[in-house]
């Protein structure tokens, strides 16, 4: 929310600088997050009087001229403006000046061979609008020396808070105003309504459907003023208007923007020669669209609230209104309205149609009911005076909402809950010049609540109120009591636990992503999802409509946005919940990755691959080793889910029914959904399914043991079923003996001539490492012998002849 400090000063009778205003609006919770004094930066630019202007001697374009600015001596000026001429007042920057628009250092120059000794600038280089045509032009009766910003009223200091959604009141600057006079920094004097008698019926007729006048919209008022005469605004509301970030538009639009702004009330104005009839607010109908005025066409449907006469819609209602019926600088009969939407039924269309507009963002958090009166009758007047024209009587239809119920208030409450000792006449004080009414009891206050302040919904928002604006910084600071003499560890198990893979995932070239725990429907359903209490009942956007039971689905979607900016080659993981159910124990702490491309970027050597299964394997080998799982107890089986590739996927077991991740690459199918596009594989790895490692009686590592007697490898290769998976012959191999074989691996496998069909050769290579003894090759041959019949009793492989 921007404002400036002099429009604050029409409802608040102040003599605050700008640096103090923000400071008192940040400590009564009204953060700034900007003040940008346009005055000071804009001062050293001065009112100058051009004396002369004449020809270059060596450019046709480009005029010589003398600048009075005020100083002992004129300045030469090379100018290329087209207005440039002599008898003028502008806008002098002298040596050594800072150019708002590029950063830009003035230095003595010479152009085409003339010395130049300052510059004339337009309100391009002033930062103030996109105007190059020429330079700025000032009034004749301007002050020489004077800085330009003074006269033209720019030296005014614009602030920017950041208003959170329980503060609707503070959308409009006579709201900001109230609560700084509340904290006693200035009196409220927001200028009192004036009403205007109508001087004819409204021709125009207003009707809410039953649907509509219980509860979307209950209130709707307007009224016709014929004969005005719309164009620019005058340069006091246009400089207003884009001190704060808008751009003017024309007189009638821009005293709707004003009023939003000034009293956190959205009106809108329509052609009255547009309308067909009367006007009806109703709900949309399957297939209707309105072209609205921020330039796109938007479908209704049967929960979004129309604005339409006759012939059809004309907007969308509390939201945006539509480009058939909008104002022109032909407009000569004006309709205009203000109305008032539940913030409910705003929410959530804005979130559907995905439109943001200055109405949407206060009708969804709720715009005080009873300002639509006062609304319209501020743009009348503001109508008449710019515009002209003759307004017709009010029109209204539908009852303003009931008062909010008021609250019981308990004074004690406040040291209660704060700690802040408060008289009581200035709780009274501070409530009061809130808005509040009150009636005293013995021991507790019945507060009613303004029309204003919907976020006041019990006893505690009333101490809130209080303690805000005595200020929080004077709250009592008390130590918290320590329970134990040694400090407890910061961190949980499993907090630690979560930080601990993300590192070891970073320092594999991964990199983290944080996503919203939603995603859209149809990738939910892709991987498995069927709870509807999983279902967001109002999601932000149709995009975010489910609480996700995968985390892949989100990097997915992180590796598509990568893609659409020329980043193919990708890792990203996150660590974060996955949902299955609403029962806690359907919450998993999970941590995932998504290798996509290549391997490595293109080089003259080679040495690039596609993304295989593989990397993801050997993804989650590293992560369970790093977390304690026991590495060597689990086992992989070809259990693919049912969104992963059926052959180029498998989980991770602990024993029989303990599945601690999933791997491989994604199914075509769901790779296809994701709009993924070349080779991607994931993996997930449950984090709470990992067993926590016992505890050791010393956390240091014992000292190097390295055994003095040769090691000795020996080769083997099985004939097996195609069924066998490498990892049961290994098992095998391991379990002959324990204590001799250290090492196994899988160096070959060789499928084709002298292997029958529906086998396997698998070359395993073994390494014997003995403790106590040279091996001799008698030792060597039982070991072999072990192995062998171990293998073939537990896989039913052969030795290969």
């Amino acid at each position: 929310m921007k404002f400036t400090v002099n429009w604050l000063k029409e409802h608040l009778e102040t003599t605050a600088t700008a640096a103090e205003i923000a400071e008192r609006l940040t400590a009564i919770g009204l953060e700034v997050e900007d003040v940008d004094d346009r005055g000071e930066t804009l001062k050293p630019f001065t009112v100058a009087h051009v004396l002369t202007a004449e020809q270059h001697p060596n450019a046709d374009k480009l005029r010589l001229c003398t600048v009075d600015a005020g100083d002992a001596a004129p300045y030469q000026v090379v100018c290329g403006a087209p207005n440039a001429r002599a008898g003028i007042k502008v806008v002098f920057a002298r040596m050594g000046t800072t150019i708002p628009v590029n950063g830009m250092v003035l230095k003595p120059t010479a152009i085409r061979g003339v010395d130049s000794q300052g510059m004339m600038c337009s309100m391009r280089e002033m930062g103030l609008g996109e105007d190059h045509d020429g330079i700025i032009e000032l009034p004749e009766d301007a002050r020489i020396g004077l800085p330009f910003a003074q006269v033209l009223g720019l030296d005014d200091a614009v602030i920017d808070i950041a208003v959170t959604p329980n503060r609707q009141d503070c959308l409009g600057v006579a709201g900001i105003a109230r609560d700084l006079a509340a904290a006693g920094l200035g009196t409220l004097k927001t200028p009192p309504v004036e009403k205007i008698a109508g001087q004819f019926p409204c021709p125009v007729t207003v009707r809410l459907t039953d649907e509509v006048k219980d509860g979307p919209c209950p209130i709707f008022t307007g009224r016709l003023i014929k004969g005005v005469k719309n164009g620019p605004s005058p340069a006091w509301l246009k400089n207003r208007l884009e001190a704060i970030g808008l751009r003017p538009i024309s007189t009638l639009v821009d005293i709707t923007n004003l009023i939003t702004y000034d009293r956190a009330r959205p009106l809108h104005v329509f052609d009255a020669a547009k309308l067909t009839g009367g006007i009806h607010v109703r709900f949309g109908k399957s297939g209707e669209e309105v072209e609205g005025l921020d330039g796109k066409t938007h479908a209704l449907d049967a929960a979004t609230i129309a604005i339409a006469d006759d012939a059809g819609a004309l907007g969308l209602g509390g939201i945006v209104g539509g480009v058939p019926s909008s104002v022109t600088d032909e407009t000569v009969d004006v309709f205009v309205e203000s109305a008032h939407f539940d913030p409910d039924v705003i929410a959530a269309t804005g979130r559907r149609t995905g439109i943001q507009s200055d109405a949407r963002h206060r009708f969804e958090r709720g715009v005080d009911p009873k300002s639509a009166l006062d609304g319209l009758e501020l743009a009348t007047r503001l109508i008449l005076d710019l515009c002209g024209g003759t307004p017709s009587e009010v029109v209204v239809a539908g009852e303003f909402p009931a008062d909010f119920p008021s609250r019981s208030f308990r004074p004690a409450r406040v040291e209660k809950l704060t700690g802040l000792l408060v008289p009581l006449f200035e709780m009274e004080r501070i409530l009061e010049a809130l808005g509040f009414g009150i009636e005293k009891g013995d021991d507790a206050w019945t507060v009613a609540v303004p029309s204003w302040r919907r976020d006041i919904e019990g006893e505690a928002d009333l101490v809130e109120e209080v303690a805000r604006i005595t200020g929080l910084d004077k709250l009592p600071v008390e130590p918290l009591p320590r329970t134990t003499v040694v400090p407890l560890p910061a961190l949980s198990p499993a907090q630690r636990r979560n930080r601990l893979a993300r590192r070891l995932l970073a320092t594999r070239g991964m990199v983290e992503t944080v996503n919203y725990s939603f995603i859209p429907e149809s990738h939910a359903v892709a991987f498995g999802w069927s709870d509807p209490a999983l279902k967001v009942a109002n999601p932000i956007s149709v995009e975010l409509a489910v609480m996700r039971p995968h985390l892949v689905p989100s990097l997915a979607a992180a590796v598509v946005r990568n893609a659409a900016r020329g980043n193919d080659d990708l890792a990203l993981f996150e660590v974060a919940g996955t949902y299955h159910g609403i029962a806690p124990k359907d919450q998993k702490s999970v941590a995932a990755g998504l290798r996509t491309g290549y391997t490595a970027p293109r080089q003259w050597q080679g040495g690039r691959r596609p993304v295989d299964v593989f990397d993801a394997k050997a993804d989650v080998f590293a992560l369970l080793g790093e977390l304690g799982a026991p590495v060597g107890n689990l086992t992989v089986a070809a259990e693919a889910p049912a969104w992963a590739h059926p052959g180029q996927s498998g989980v991770v077991k602990l024993g029989p029914k303990t599945v601690l991740a999933s791997f491989g690459a994604l199914h075509p199918r769901v790779a296809k959904l994701l709009d993924i596009d070349g080779p991607a594989v994931f993996f997930e790895v449950d984090l709470d399914a990992i067993p926590q490692p016992k505890a050791r009686a010393s956390k240091e590592k014992g000292a190097l043991s390295l055994s003095d007697f040769q090691a000795v490898t020996r080769d083997f290769a099985f004939l097996a079923d195609d069924s066998v998976a490498a990892e049961a012959l290994i098992r095998a191999v391991k379990a002959a003996d324990k204590v001799l074989i250290t090492e196994v691996s899988v160096f070959d496998l060789y499928r084709g001539t002298g292997v029958p069909e529906g086998k396997v050769s698998v070359a395993i290579s073994v390494r014997l490492e003995p403790r106590d003894r040279t091996l001799s090759e008698q030792d060597i041959e039982g070991v072999s012998a072990k192995i062998v019949a171990g293998v073939e009793k537990a896989t039913g492989a052969t030795l290969r002849a």
